[in-house]
C-alpha cells in the first residue's frame, strides 16, 4: 500500500510538472546540482542515464543558463580514479559533458564513498589539467555575487567521507566512522567556524551522503547528529547531497531546504526510510526505474532560491521556493 501510495505521488507530480522555469536574466545566479553521475569501469565507460543526463544538461544550460555545475560526488564509479592519468577522466567525463553550452562552465567537486575507494587526491590534481574542473580541496568555500545586486551566495563544499567514514552501497551500510578522527574533527570546526561568521543571503552547505533521505541509505546518522543542527543553528538556507539514486526534496519546520539530486547515472526506486525522516518533511520525490535520470537546476536572485528538478527528457518535475535568509 505504502509503495502504491508514493508511486500515486510520484504521478501526481508528473502530471502537474512545472512549466515556469525560470529564463535565464542579468540579475541572478544558475547552477545545476548533479550526483552520483560517474559512469561505468567498463567500456563504454557510461550509462545511457549518465549520456542522457549529459545530454539535458546543455540544454538546460544553454536554454536557461548555468554558471556553474555543482558535482555532489561519486564523479567516477566504482572505485573512483588510480592517479591524474586515470582514461576515466576522458571516458566519463570530458567525453560525455560535450555541449557547446557546458564548455566554459566550471564544475565544483567534491568526492563521494565511490571516489574514496580510489584516489581523491588524483581529482584534486586534475584541476590543473581541466579548465572546467574545480576541485581546490577536499573541502572549501565558495562565495558568488548574485548579479545586479549587492546579493551573495555562499556554498560550503564538504567531504562527508571524512567526516563520517565511507560505506559499502552494495550492503546498505551506513558509515562506519572516519578513519581518521583528527581530520574530521577539523573540518567540523572548519563547517561551524564557516557558518557562524557567514553574513551571506543565501548559505548553502554540499556534500555527498543525505542528511535526510526516504530511499535505500536513508537518513546518514552521522551528519543528522553533528551538521543538521548546525545547519537549523545557523539558518542555512539548504543542504544538497546525493548517494542515493534518485530525487528528493525535503524541509524541515526550521525552513532549510534539502536537495537531494542522485540520479546522474543510475535510477533506483527504495522507500525503505520513509518513516524515518521528519514528519511531513518530503514534498517531492522521483524515482521512476523507467526513467533516464535528472538533476536540479537552481536559480538565485535578490528575493529567492528557486530549485526546479528536471528529467533527463526535459521534462520539469518539480519546484520549490526558499527565501533569502534573514540576518535577524
Amino acid at each position: 500500500m505504502e509503495k502504491t501510495t508514493l508511486l500515486l505521488v510520484a504521478l501526481v507530480y508528473m502530471l502537474q510538472c512545472v512549466s515556469s522555469v525560470p529564463k535565464p536574466s542579468s540579475d541572478s545566479l544558475r547552477f545545476i546540482a548533479l550526483g552520483d553521475w560517474g559512469g561505468l569501469p567498463l567500456p563504454p565507460y557510461f550509462t545511457p542515464i549518465e549520456k542522457a543526463t549529459a545530454y539535458e544538461a546543455g540544454v538546460v544550460a544553454d536554454k536557461l543558463g548555468a554558471d556553474f555545475i555543482l558535482a555532489l560526488g561519486d564523479n567516477f564509479y566504482y572505485s573512483g580514479v588510480a592517479n591524474i592519468y586515470d582514461k576515466r577522466f576522458q571516458e566519463t567525463f570530458e567525453q560525455v559533458f560535450t555541449a557547446e553550452s557546458l564548455e566554459e562552465v566550471p564544475w565544483y567537486v567534491v568526492a563521494g564513498n565511490h571516489d574514496h575507494s580510489g584516489n581523491v587526491s588524483a581529482q584534486i590534481s586534475y584541476s590543473h589539467v581541466s579548465e572546467r574542473w574545480n576541485f581546490p580541496n577536499y573541502y572549501y568555500e565558495l562565495n558568488f555575487k548574485i548579479p545586479g545586486t549587492n546579493m551573495t551566495l555562499t556554498i560550503l563544499m564538504i567531504d562527508t567521507v571524512l567526516l563520517c567514514g565511507n560505506s559499502d552501497d552494495f550492503q546498505d551500510e551506513q558509515p562506519v566512522g572516519p578513519v581518521n578522527s583528527a581530520l574530521a574533527n577539523s573540518q567540523l570546526r572548519w563547517i561551524k567556524r564557516k557558518l557562524a561568521k557567514s553574513q551571506a543571503d543565501y548559505l548553502v552547505v554540499a556534500g555527498h551522503y543525505p542528511v535526510w533521505s526516504i530511499a535505500e541509505h536513508g537518513p546518514t546518522k552521522c551528519l543528522v547528529n553533528k551538521l543538521q543542527p548546525l545547519l537549523n543553528k545557523y539558518r542555512a538556507t539548504a543542504y544538497f547531497c546525493g548517494h542515493d539514486h534518485n530525487l528528493q526534496y525535503l524541509k524541515e519546520a526550521s525552513g532549510v531546504g534539502y536537495v537531494l539530486s542522485g540520479a546522474g547515472n543510475f535510477m533506483e526506486y527504495s522507500v525503505d526510510h520513509i518513516h524515518d525522516v521528519p514528519k511531513g518533511s518530503l514534498k517531492f520525490y522521483y524515482a521512476d526505474p523507467r526513467s533516464l535520470g535528472g538533476f536540479a537546476h537552481v536559480v538565485v536572485n535578490k528575493k529567492q532560491m528557486i530549485v526546479t528538478f528536471i528529467e533527463a527528457n526535459g521534462r520539469s518535475l518539480y519546484q520549490t521556493v526558499l527565501p533569502r535568509r534573514s540576518m535577524m
